[in-house]
Parts: C-alpha cells; sequence; structure tokens
C-alpha cells in the first residue's frame, strides 16, 4: 500500500527532541504493560470441570494432555470451521508466528497449541499447506468452542444472543455479527467481510460464527484451571507483523483488507 501523504521533514536536533518526548511516553507505556501483566497473573482461577476431548496427530486426547508434561496451556482459538475449507487468513497471518516461539515456550514450562471446530484431516491438510510445525487440536464435536465464547449457533447469531469479548452483541435478524457489525456489507455488497469470508471458502454467516481468540490454563495438583482470556484487538500484541509494522515509517497504513496467506503474494 502506498500512503501519499507529505511527511514534515527536519534537522537531526530537531528529530532527536521529538524522539525523546516520545520515548519517555514508551517508557511509561512500557511500565504500565508490566502493570498489567501483574494483574493479569494476580486474576483468580476458575476450576475446569467439564471433561473435553480433542483429535490429535496423536489420537484422542483431554485437555489435561494438550499440556503434555508443562504445567501451562496456551490455546490459540483459530477459526477454521467444520465448513470452512481453509482457515481464516487472519488467523493464519498471526500463527505464521507460533513455528518459532512454540520450542522456546515448550521448554519454559508453556505449553502452545491451536484449537479449531474443523475436523482433524482438515487441520492436518491446511497445516501441511500453510508449513506449520505447531501443535494444532480438532475440537470437532466438543463444546470447548462455545464454553470459550469462540463458537456461536446460527440462532444465536440471528438473535443476538452472543457475548464475545465480554460484551453482549445486538441482534440484526441478519447474518451477521460483530463489534461493527452496522459498517459490515452483506456479502451481495461484496465488502470486506465477505472478502474474508470467501478466502476460507464459506459465507459470512457460517464464516463470522468463528471468532478469534486465546486462552490460558493451569494444571496443579491434577487439576486445571482458566486463568485467562483475550479476544479481538485483545490478540494485537501476538500479531508479529503488526509490531513490526508499528515501527515502520507509515505504521500500519491500512486502506482495506490487505494481507494474504503467506504463499499467495
Amino acid at each position: 500500500m502506498k500512503n501519499e501523504k507529505k511527511h514534515k521533514t527536519g534537522t537531526r536536533e530537531e528529530w532527536l527532541e521529538a524522539r525523546l518526548k516520545l520515548l519517555k511516553k514508551e517508557k511509561e507505556l512500557t511500565r504500565r504493560s508490566d502493570e498489567l501483566v501483574r494483574q493479569r497473573m494476580e486474576m483468580p482461577w476458575v476450576k475446569i470441570d467439564k471433561t473435553y476431548q480433542f483429535e490429535t496427530e496423536k489420537g484422542a486426547v483431554s485437555l489435561a494432555d494438550l499440556f503434555e508434561g508443562r504445567s501451562q496451556l496456551l490455546v490459540y482459538h483459530f477459526m477454521f470451521g467444520p465448513d470452512y475449507k481453509a482457515g481464516c487468513p487472519s488467523c493464519s497471518a498471526i500463527a505464521d508466528g507460533f513455528n518459532g516461539i512454540a520450542i522456546h515456550l515448550a521448554n519454559h514450562d508453556v505449553m502452545l497449541t491451536a484449537v479449531s471446530r474443523a475436523p482433524l484431516a482438515k487441520l492436518q491438510a491446511y497445516k501441511q499447506r500453510m508449513g506449520w510445525i505447531f501443535p494444532w487440536a480438532s475440537s470437532f464435536g466438543s463444546d470447548f468452542n462455545s464454553d470459550f465464547n469462540v463458537w456461536f449457533s446460527e440462532e444465536q447469531q440471528r438473535s443476538g444472543d452472543i457475548e464475545y469479548n465480554y460484551r453482549r452483541e445486538t441482534g440484526t435478524g441478519q447474518p451477521l455479527a460483530g463489534e461493527e457489525v452496522r459498517k459490515w456489507k452483506t456479502e451481495n455488497d461484496k465488502g470486506p467481510v465477505a472478502q474474508i469470508a470467501g478466502m476460507a471458502g464459506t459465507d459470512i454467516a457460517t464464516f463470522t460464527r468463528e471468532r478469534p481468540g486465546v486462552s490460558a490454563f493451569a494444571l496443579k495438583d491434577d487439576e486445571i484451571y482458566h486463568t485467562y482470556s483475550t479476544y479481538a484487538r485483545g490478540l494485537d500484541g501476538l500479531w508479529g507483523a503488526y509490531q513490526w509494522l508499528d515501527r515502520a515509517p507509515l505504521g500500519r497504513n491500512e486502506t482495506g483488507y490487505w494481507w494474504r496467506r503467506h504463499y499467495e503474494y
């Protein structure tokens, strides 16, 4: 993308003065971020009493099995429903960063895995297509995605009985969902949501019943606890490309849906 906006220029002295002012604010943000991490760790843990089963390349496993001997588990709720033909391109862009970090997390007592509702065969085929090696489990037939607010039924979608990202969405009578629902175009208008849904090989309604997120779990004394979940823009910090773009001269410089799967550029 090209931004035609003319940017001011200045001397090295003017640049340094501006940079030092910005540095002060960056340091303040870092300290606030550190404090948020501390508060996140102090949140109460909620015991998981329900039994969940997943399909993996190792066979049928429980939620406890996903820890693979670690005491902590991070689950990326990857948007890939049973009726998708391919994974969500946005989730795919985020997951491109998992290959490199999963091994480091695993050796720091933290297991990272993606979980989707699509059957395992679909996930494995897409995983091979993308060149990924991180663990990916299918929750097909399980209540896991519904219980952690990343999948909703068609009836919930139409009636507005959806609570995602800690807020209840307003029903529209249309097969759409989301905070910006009024700005979304219908499928016939070929808006951005239709474009993204098309990239996943499905329609808007089916596509938007799945949602992205991250959930954290702890395993202690053979009991599993839910410790944290975040959704929507709470995932920005996990999107590696965005962290780089935020430091580029033109920032994210977005005028529309620009990213593709890495092999589609």
